[in-house]
């Protein structure tokens, strides 16, 4: 404890204000070069007042990792006219609005609380109005004590574990081979392109009475862009504007139009004339362009310490779990690519594929009224080979892994968030107590109740007031639901005229494919129906969740997040569902099809089987999903700053722009989404539930999930970076509510990919067959030899003559076959038409349904286990963050023994000054 004791004299302090240590288990980070380091001498001015506090900083001491100067910075728009004091927050109205009262006494009350301001017009528009705020080092002081913000007090200590000479010689020959592999080509190089972060460090929440144990090098860069930015925005938030408990706060005055526009300001261009790896980053935002941002990187990890940097830990959060889930994606797409290629090789060897390729004379029954011609099985070789692709012996195994996949992804996140909480300090930080929502305290200021807690009165929602409006919201949601199997029933009714419609087509491509035309048509409408549905759900979410009146902000977003995922995912899957579950299943028989409204003839599968159809709507949905998705994201960002930067350019000509200040830059870019990070997070959950709950039936997704994300990856950082506002930096512990959703979906992919495999697919119709009916019935084997004669055995035989007069097809197929047809075959087991019970169903059909929910429950209940097995198993804390922290522990009540020590020995030392002082005075 030597060293311990050099770096801390005074350990008691250091305790009493809540230390957090951590990593002190790590080897000493080598120093970063002079000539590349960090932004801060761009991003951070002078403060006004350098004179404070001039005893315990030393202003002419440079920070680590500092980046060179950039020469007019002035001009960039990052400070006051006097080019000192840096602009810390931005906000932007007209002179012509009719709140200016109102923004005089809130501009007052700012000045009242510390800050600095400063007004400028708009280069291109008179009347917009830039109000800059710059908070002076005393007022940042004041409110990161009151925000309990973690500031770094000393150097966090390195131990140097002992070693024995074989193991160092081992370690330098392993080192030395290292050097001659090349470099992991993942890793981002912190020699031409620095994180730019501090050296780790104790942190403790900032108190003004112990400014001298905190490491200020440079009261300038203490407090980073993001937090001073973070501090002014508390400030703003709490400020008022007229008298009354309830007029205070920006957000108010942007929603009733008093001011137009609030952001932090970005700390500069995002290019640079000199390349960065041998001139450095001119600031942040540059340096994530070109590590982060830029497509050249697309392979890279991501800086996620960078990213939390400047944009704060809740979305330096949602880009670490956005990467997690990409890298957990690699191995699903890897199984699922080598079960479709499985697939693919066993084509050829596939005994059912080659029965109905070889159907020649096997003639099946129209699947329409009367337009549909007699077709021969023959006719469905290609639709037999693809479902084979997709529907094999490795599909039950690809549904296993991914369920066991999905819990790994889940509990080894928590691990993941857990050390990124460990190393951003949030593993004690608690989000400050929510304030009540204006709204609910305007509706309910008339009745309050002693908050047990505080103490303090506050507004009172009765219960039956609660609940009623509970009750009406929920009638609501159910109306929607009820809406969306609506638009379902149409898309039903759709492909049943349709593909009458389709058989009788003039063009014979798509006559001989027109349940396939029906299916391609279908697909695209019902994608078209949801995007139209998406705009109305959010409207009607904002709706209900206003109308429940949620007395917090934390509760209004979680009601909202709920309805729009419940909504958005009902209508992305409901008719996805249909056609696994419900398509082909309740048609009847010919002679005897069951009707929609005793008119038109329930729709039936291909006579190679429904997957088809689940697989075609997937894939399209998907693909078309995540296409729009992205252009939505990038595209519209980029054709309204496109849009703006053409009329500014005829407007005020080609190099206008190069002279705008900052603030007038960022103003023309677009402000981040209304609801933050929830349309990113909903758009990743759902794409995981299509990765999850159907993957059995499209092994294919997990691939296409894992290139969508490679770019998503980069097209959200490029927004971020380059077509957004800078937006307000944010602390988070995890990724809230949408980790009890993810874990929802969990469980909903087990149950719906047993019923995939049980009734969608035919796995169960072939083993049953295999084990009981084929040749090799009682042998207890099943490959392929043993399925020869499965084709002729899984359909049944109809007499032409039974059928109903509006069935009846108008030809006979005596062009086709050379004579009328009297018997048609059909996909079901029944008995033929002269047995003693014609159409009845047979043994076969009930082992196979007995086998189909034995199959659901066995394999529910072997998923669940091993689900709960592995949940069990990994624990939610890595081994070496738990002895990281255990350490911590040991260090802490090593601080108080020898802080104890100390007091003593000055206590002694005290005592002993007394004494030989009282000595003294006795001497003659």
């Amino acid at each position: 404890m030597l060293t311990f004791q050099a770096q801390f004299p005074n350990k008691w302090e250091l305790f009493s204000f809540g230390i957090s240590v951590k990593d002190v288990n790590v080897h000493l980070e080598r120093e970063r070069s002079e000539g590349i380091s960090s932004p801060s001498r761009v991003d951070d001015s002078t403060l006004l007042n350098p004179e404070t506090h001039s005893s315990i900083l030393d202003d002419n001491t440079k920070t680590e990792s500092r980046l060179p100067e950039v020469n007019g910075e002035n001009s960039d728009g990052l400070c006051f006219s006097d080019g000192k004091s840096r602009i810390d927050y931005i906000l932007v109205y007209r002179k012509s609005s009719s709140q200016s009262e109102k923004r005089e006494v809130f501009e007052r009350n700012i000045r009242a609380e510390g800050l600095q301001m400063e007004k400028e017009a708009s280069l291109t528009n008179s009347d917009v109005i830039f109000l800059k705020l710059h908070a002076p080092w005393e007022t940042l002081c004041r409110y990161a004590e009151l925000m309990n913000i973690r500031m770094p007090f000393r150097r966090k200590i390195f131990y140097m574990h002992r070693r024995n000479k074989f193991m160092s010689r081992m370690e330098k020959r392993i080192n030395k081979f290292r050097g001659w592999l090349p470099r992991k080509p993942m890793k981002l190089d912190n020699n031409t392109l620095p994180d730019l972060e501090e050296n780790e460090s104790f942190t403790a929440p900032f108190s003004r009475s112990r400014i001298h144990h905190f490491n200020i090098h440079n009261k300038d860069t203490f407090f980073n862009n993001a937090t001073r930015s973070r501090i002014v925005h508390h400030i703003l938030q709490r400020v008022r504007y007229e008298e009354g408990k309830n007029k205070m706060g920006l957000n108010r005055l942007l929603s009733n139009n008093s001011y137009e526009a609030a952001f932090p300001l970005h700390e500069g261009s995002y290019h640079s004339k000199n390349p960065i790896r041998t001139h450095g980053a001119e600031n942040h935002r540059h340096l994530l362009y070109e590590c982060w941002a830029w497509w050249g990187v697309w392979y890279k990890y991501q800086p996620l310490d960078l990213i939390r940097r400047y944009f704060g830990e809740k979305i330096g959060l949602y880009f670490a779990w956005l990467g997690w889930y990409t890298g957990m994606l690699f191995p699903a797409a890897l199984v699922g690519l080598l079960v479709f290629l499985y697939g693919l090789f066993t084509l050829d060897h596939c005994q059912v594929s080659k029965e109905i390729c070889q159907a020649t004379d096997i003639i099946m029954c129209p699947i329409c009224d009367q337009y549909c011609p007699y077709l021969r099985l023959s006719d469905s070789c290609i639709y037999a080979k693809v479902t084979h692709l997709f529907d094999n012996g490795a599909t039950v195994f690809f549904a296993v892994f991914m369920a066991v996949w999905a819990t790994v992804f889940l509990e080894f996140w928590k691990r993941r968030r857990a050390v990124l909480a460990y190393d951003w300090d949030l593993i004690d930080w608690e989000e400050e107590e929510d304030e009540v929502r204006p709204q609910f305290e305007a509706k309910y200021s008339n009745k309050e109740r002693m908050n047990p807690i505080s103490g303090k009165p506050e507004p009172y929602q009765a219960f039956s007031d609660k609940y009623s409006r509970l009750v009406v919201s929920a009638s609501g949601i159910f109306f929607m639901i009820l809406v969306v199997i609506a638009a379902v029933f149409g898309i039903v009714i759709y492909r049943v005229i349709t593909v009458s419609t389709f058989a009788a087509f003039g063009w014979a491509l798509i006559r001989n494919n027109s349940q396939v035309a029906t299916t391609g048509t279908a697909v695209c409408i019902n994608f078209c129906i949801i995007m139209l549905l998406n705009v109305l759900y959010e409207k009607v979410a904002l709706l209900l969740t206003n109308l429940e009146q949620p007395r917090t902000e934390s509760e209004w977003e979680n009601s909202f997040t709920l309805k729009m995922f419940l909504f958005q995912f009902v209508n992305l899957n409901s008719s996805t569902f249909y056609i696994a579950f419900f398509l082909g299943r309740f048609t009847g028989r010919p002679g005897a099809y069951l009707r929609l409204i005793n008119r038109w003839k329930l729709e039936e599968c291909h006579p190679s089987g429904c997957l088809f159809d689940l697989c075609m709507q997937m894939g399209i949905i998907m693909v078309l999903k995540q296409t729009w998705n992205n252009f939505m994201e990038l595209g519209y960002p980029l054709v309204q700053n496109w849009w703006t930067r053409r009329r500014l350019r005829r407007e005020h000509g080609e190099k206008a722009k190069a002279s705008f200040p900052q603030w007038e830059r960022d103003y023309n870019l677009q402000p981040m989404n209304a609801y933050g990070l929830f349309d990113e997070y909903l758009e990743m959950i759902l794409q995981f539930g299509f990765t999850t709950i159907f993957v059995a039936a499209f092994p294919l997704a997990p691939l296409l999930a894992l290139l969508n994300n490679i770019i998503e990856i980069r097209l959200d950082a490029y927004k971020f970076v380059t077509q957004w506002r800078r937006p307000l930096p944010s602390q988070a512990k995890d990724i809230g509510i949408w980790y009890g959703v993810l874990e929802g979906i969990g469980i909903l992919s087990v149950i719906t990919n047993a019923f995939v495999i049980a009734v969608t697919s035919d796995f169960i119709p072939r083993l049953v067959y295999a084990y009981k009916y084929g040749p090799c019935a009682g042998q207890g084997r099943a490959g392929e030899g043993c399925m020869m004669g499965y084709v002729n055995a899984s359909f049944s035989v109809f007499r032409v003559s039974d059928f109903e007069k509006r069935s009846q097809p108008r030809t006979n197929g005596s062009k086709l076959f050379g004579e009328a047809v009297k018997y048609c075959r059909y996909r079901d087991y029944r008995e033929p038409p002269d047995s003693a019970e014609p159409y009845s169903y047979t043994l076969q059909f009930w082992h196979v349904l007995a086998a189909r929910l034995a199959f659901i429950i066995v394999f529910e209940h072997m998923v669940f286990a091993i689900k709960t097995l592995i949940a069990y198993l990994i624990p939610d804390l890595p081994k070496d963050l738990r002895d990281r922290m255990r350490r911590e522990k040991y260090l802490i009540q090593e601080m108080m023994y020898e802080a104890e020590l100390e007091r003593l020995q000055k206590e002694k030392n005290e005592r002993k000054k007394k004494k030989d002082r009282a000595h003294h005075k006795e001497w003659p």
